[in-house]
């Protein structure tokens, strides 16, 4: 892979060479510090108040933490193990009723085999395939237009460069239009020769809280099915274990299970099974939840997205005098002057994700730590040679 480009020189194009990298976990690292750059280049000109890329770039650092399914493997293996009283429980169960319906198996070697069966990591590899295809949608879109924004409306540009940027934007709602990026480049401009540095950081703010909502709107399909990614067939875990331990009459098993089923008289296999299931759902969806429900921001700070915010608000953001900004936090902010209550429930949820993302994005819009690099120089000089830096990452 050639080198990556300083921040000054990430162009459209280079943005397109970044998004077709083909491994999921090098084109993650390589799109975090693509957003770092961009990031720097924005507040070149917008000043130090954090723009949408810089949160990008914590973003889609915590997402490479999913993507490489990082302490998420280790974390689910002691609780869904033999270390699980519940779960040892109904693997013991099974075993023992699978040798009383006539399993050759003994059941120490029943046991084993049903925890090699039921190992996670399915549901893990949906969940980095989710996160991942999130990741790539969004910089395809929004990070080649901060890069076809630097270039097109530079410091020289004038009126006519930037109108003619606005005109490729697609009108309409996200998200299949571009409405909300129109109207956050047009106050991004504002903000580029606003004098009084409150009104601009209202301006940023308004901007990134524009390219928010379209963004969140583009990632629903994703975000869904990562959270989604613990829910599993009952069936097809049922007919793993019953094809494992019985492997010559797996069929015959499945048929007097499914007739006692049909006749109204489930057999205690079934209910054993059953308990393995929920078990196995309950603990990959918790797991899953807590780690999808978390971002670090900088070097040092860890939110989780399910708790109120306990900082207040930015100086600059404190009171807002500018009345777009006081329309658009009417609308997606119910404790518009306060970060309670701010945090989100239901991550699936737009209205509920975005209320924690302008909170977010108005405590921390003047945090410096927020453009510390996402990586080490000598990371950096790793993946600048297409290598996967060391860890930790």
């Amino acid at each position: 892979m050639p080198p990556l480009p300083s921040p000054s020189a990430l162009t459209p194009e280079e943005v397109d060479r970044i998004a077709a990298i083909s491994d999921p976990i090098i084109r993650n690292l390589t799109i975090t510090q693509a957003y770092a750059d961009l990031s720097a280049t924005a507040a070149a000109r917008l000043g130090p108040v954090a723009n949408w890329c810089t949160y990008a770039t914590w973003a889609s650092k915590q997402a490479g933490a999913t993507i490489r399914q990082e302490d998420l493997r280790r974390a689910i293996a002691a609780s869904l193990g033999p270390s699980s009283a519940s779960a040892t429980d109904a693997v013991v169960d099974v075993a023992t009723e699978a040798k009383r319906l006539g399993s050759r198996l003994p059941i120490d070697a029943a046991v084993a085999a049903i925890w090699t069966t039921i190992d996670p990591a399915a549901a893990l590899d949906r969940a980095s395939d989710a996160v991942a295809r999130g990741n790539l949608r969004v910089f395809e879109e929004i990070g080649r237009e901060f890069a076809r924004f630097e270039v097109a409306c530079g410091p020289d540009a004038g009126r006519e460069a930037s109108d003619a940027f606005l005109e490729r934007l697609r009108p309409g709602d996200p998200p299949d239009g571009q409405r909300y990026l129109r109207q956050a480049w047009t106050h991004y401009q504002r903000a580029r020769t606003e004098a009084d540095p409150a009104i601009r950081a209202q301006l940023i703010l308004l901007g990134d809280l524009e390219i928010g909502f379209h963004e969140q709107v583009r990632l629903q399909p994703e975000i869904a099915a990562a959270l989604e990614a613990g829910v599993v067939d009952p069936r097809d875990v049922r007919d793993r274990i019953i094809a494992v331990l019985f492997p010559h009459l797996a069929w015959l098993v499945r048929l007097r299970l499914s007739i006692a089923r049909m006749l109204g008289r489930r057999s205690r296999l079934d209910f054993a099974l059953d308990a393995i299931v929920a078990e196995k759902q309950r603990i990959v969806r918790r797991i899953l939840t807590r780690h999808l429900m978390s971002i670090r921001l900088g070097p040092a700070v860890k939110l989780q997205l399910g708790e109120d915010l306990g900082v207040g608000f930015a100086p600059s953001l404190r009171e807002i005098v500018l009345p777009e900004l006081r329309e658009l936090l009417g609308r997606i902010d119910p404790t518009r002057d306060s970060p309670r209550e701010s945090g989100a429930v239901d991550w699936a949820d737009v209205d509920e994700r975005m209320h924690f993302i302008a909170e977010m994005f108005r405590c921390f819009a003047e945090s410096a730590f927020l453009f510390e690099p996402p990586f080490t120089a000598a990371q950096l000089e790793r993946l600048r040679a297409g290598e996967r830096p060391a860890d930790p990452l």
